[in-house]
């Protein structure tokens, strides 16, 4: 299964400004696009979501909805990244099936190999610094320290998580990372199109289709029945 290095996460609300800076990113090169909405109705989310899987499938993008398994299902995504408190990974994973892409949010190697165990695709391990978007609710930061201890403990991709940006990346690859997730780095970037292709060539991706990794689950064919990516 292929896991992209760079996971651009979209802001809450996904505005004209938003929208032009996901297209601007995708041009750039990126390959994995985690739809991100925290409000609104459910018939909004679906909306956005079917809107942003539309883009990346027009690029051969993948995309992930983050916290809900059922608009990940509705709106034909590749899968599901879901957090700690949200459906664990093993119903994730049993309701999309054994091709659909399913992250799991881990802290800890305990996290993380309990994740493994339940059939997640990859971990996203967080938060590794302070976070520009989310300022209540989180833990204390873990630093690429962190990061190495869990990618000692698990053979999945680990993407970091909070507060990177492209000067954190070197760190990042030699604690252990395969790739990180981001959203002000580019979302908050004067030129977002650039800023993602900066943030790509820092993790060793060219433009165009995210470099496989091994991780020992099906090919993906996500949450949309009998399609491949």
């Amino acid at each position: 299964m292929a896991i992209a290095r760079l996971h651009l996460i979209t802001p809450t609300r996904l505005d004209d400004h938003a929208r032009a800076a996901t297209d601007a990113a995708l041009a750039a090169g990126v390959r994995c696009v985690q739809v991100r909405r925290k409000d609104g109705t459910d018939r909004e989310r679906l909306a956005e979501a079917l809107d942003l899987v539309a883009r990346c499938r027009a690029v051969d993008a993948t995309c992930l909805v983050d916290d809900r398994v059922d608009l990940a299902l509705a709106a034909g995504a590749d899968g599901v990244h879901v957090g700690l408190d949200d459906l664990p990974v093993a119903e994730a994973r049993r309701l999309l099936g054994p091709g659909a892409i399913v992250g799991g949010t881990c802290r800890t190697p305990d996290d993380a190999r309990r994740a493994a165990d339940d059939g997640a695709s990859y971990v996203g391990v967080g938060p590794v610094f302070g976070s520009t978007t989310k300022t209540v609710g989180l833990p204390e930061p873990i630093g690429p320290a962190g990061i190495a201890a869990v990618a000692a403990a698990v053979d999945l991709p680990v993407i970091a998580i909070s507060g990177i940006t492209v000067e954190h990346v070197p760190a990042l690859l030699d604690a252990g990372a395969h790739g990180v997730a981001v959203i002000a780095a580019v979302y908050g970037a004067p030129s977002p199109g650039e800023a993602a292709a900066h943030l790509l060539a820092a993790l060793g991706e060219a433009p165009g289709p995210a470099a496989p990794v091994a991780t020992g689950a099906a090919a993906p064919t996500g949450a949309r029945r009998g399609a491949t990516s």
